[in-house]
């Protein structure tokens, strides 16, 4: 069946008020199939219909509410601490003393360890200067599957066993469930060992999830390992790219150590309340997924009606594509959209964009179960950076653009100059 591109601000939002209660994301058979194949169970992101509108239920809660959140701002504190004590050894190690390379391989550390903190309350290790095995080959593995998988949409099944995406495609799916299995199972083991102490196990989220009865075992490892994904591969691009913008950007840069270093005493780490006031920091990472959305592309299908959209009418199970990428670089919303720009943001008068022009996070009951922690993640660890470093391009890098491998990321590696502040 033709799918419909929906590439405005207008066309978006009418379509998007007028979803369903059990949103369809469109076909996710590329995911799905690789869990059939290996009997597994379904995700967040992979279950549809009412068993989706019930793992949801049951996944929002301790996630999407401001108030549930920001009981995590320690947490992460905690592993933004750890991720400065890093980029200061890599610093150091390197010829000029404060250059770190791959900064997006280093992002990922931090996202995995941090999402880890959140699902498990268990600090893996990520950050030391020798990583735990298992993490690097879980980062390669996600690599491989998104993008792997653009290949595999394209060649026909027959052509499977001849090319090599397919198995690598697999063994990238393989590599992440494996990595959260082995987390899954080793977190059990000391809730059990709890139990049969007699011993305190409320208030961990696994735990939480695990004592759900809507959630069978099989529920949570689809869930968890759908959720460490998610955790990982958006935040630690979407931080790659605020650094590499504030890096050419002095002065941008500068507005927002400004406004870091008169919010908060030198002598103590934000709370979640404090980050999620200043203004220009939360611009700053706006106007960084408005510029690289990490999904540059979605989907929905509405299902049980038929639909009008812009005047036209269309018959039910029509596939509509979102062109987030393109709805976001509109010049009519976004004046000078491939310029950097976190005014465009700002609550001080001027004309707001369209809601509708950026969201990041979808929009609705489908919207992103991580939005919360994800924004307070990545609030707090820019806010610590930009405290303690100017950060400043490597000439040898040139300029990044972005590819598409199912999310958005840099089409090559990112060095940055972390130089101490006077």
């Amino acid at each position: 069946m033709r799918s419909i591109s929906v590439n405005t601000a207008k066309l978006l939002e009418e379509l998007m008020r007028k979803d369903e209660k059990f949103p369809c994301r469109g076909d996710m058979t590329l995911w799905t199939e690789f869990r059939d194949i290996r009997g597994l169970g379904y995700g967040p992101f992979t279950e549809e219909g009412k068993k989706w509108y019930d793992l949801r239920t049951v996944l929002n809660k301790r996630m999407l509410s401001p108030k549930d959140s920001a009981q995590y701002d320690g947490v992460f504190n905690a592993v933004v601490t750890d991720f400065i004590k890093r980029i200061n050894y890599l610093r150091q190690a390197s010829p000029t003393g404060d250059l770190a390379t791959n900064i997006g391989n280093e992002l990922y550390l931090f996202s995995l360890e941090g999402i880890a903190s959140i699902l498990f309350e268990t600090r893996l290790g990520c950050l030391e200067k020798e990583i735990p095995p298992g993490t690097q080959e879980f980062i390669n593995s996600i690599s491989a599957m998104f993008s792997n998988s653009m290949a595999v949409v394209l060649i026909p099944k027959w052509g499977r066993n001849i090319l090599p995406y397919w198995r690598r495609y697999i063994a990238g799916w393989d590599g992440i469930f494996s990595f959260a299995k082995t987390l899954i199972d080793k977190k059990m083991e000391i809730i059990k060992q709890r139990v049969d102490n007699n011993q305190e196990v409320e208030g961990e989220y696994l735990t939480y999830l695990l004592s759900n009865t809507q959630m069978s075992t099989k529920d949570v490892y689809a869930s968890i390992a759908e959720l460490l994904l998610a955790g990982v591969d958006t935040t630690s691009n979407t931080l790659t790219w605020a650094l590499y913008q504030l890096s050419k950007q002095p002065e941008v840069q500068e507005r927002l150590y400004k406004e870091v270093s008169t919010s908060v005493p030198a002598d103590r780490l934000p709370t979640a309340a404090e980050v999620t006031r200043m203004q220009y920091l939360r611009a700053v990472i706006k106007e960084t997924l408005r510029m690289y959305p990490v999904v540059p592309v979605n989907a929905r299908i509405i299902t049980e009606r038929g639909i009008t959209v812009g005047g036209y009418q269309f018959p039910k199970n029509t596939p509509f594509n979102f062109c987030h990428y393109a709805i976001s670089h509109d010049e009519e919303i976004f004046p000078e959209s491939f310029k950097f720009k976190p005014e465009r943001w700002l609550r001080d008068g001027r004309e707001r964009p369209n809601p509708f022009g950026s969201v990041p996070f979808g929009y609705g009951v489908r919207g992103c179960v991580g939005r919360r922690i994800a924004e307070l993640e990545m609030y707090l660890l820019l806010f610590q950076l930009i405290r303690h470093f100017e950060i400043k391009p490597d000439p040898a890098v040139g300029e990044l653009k972005s590819i598409n491998r199912t999310v958005l990321v840099p089409d090559k590696p990112l060095s940055l100059h972390f130089v101490n502040r006077g």
